[in-house]
């Protein structure tokens, strides 16, 4: 058998809980809010400008692709584990 199987149902309540690791972004909820709430106003300004966009005038264009990329790359690599990763995956805890 792979698994040992125990018979007696009291050898269950003696062994002690492991504390199972928490999830990421576990107990941070206004944290995770106020940056969805920051991100989304960003990708909003970005759609926003582009009602100024005309061909003579370049600037709300280059606007959007600022506000664009600011939208998806702060959450991504500032506000994100990127950095840490290779780390808890060797099963070092601390970040």
């Amino acid at each position: 058998m792979a698994h040992p199987v125990s018979t007696s149902s009291t050898s269950r309540e003696k062994t002690p809980r492991e504390k199972r690791p928490t999830h990421s972004g576990d107990g941070h909820l206004l944290g995770s809010i106020l940056a969805f709430a920051v991100m989304l106003v960003l990708f909003a300004g970005a759609i926003y400008s582009l009602t100024f966009f005309e061909r003579t005038n370049v600037w709300p264009f280059a606007v959007c692709l600022t506000l664009f990329f600011l939208a998806f790359w702060i959450p991504q690599t500032i506000l994100g584990r990127s950095d840490t990763g290779y780390r808890m995956a060797k099963g070092e805890r601390k970040a």
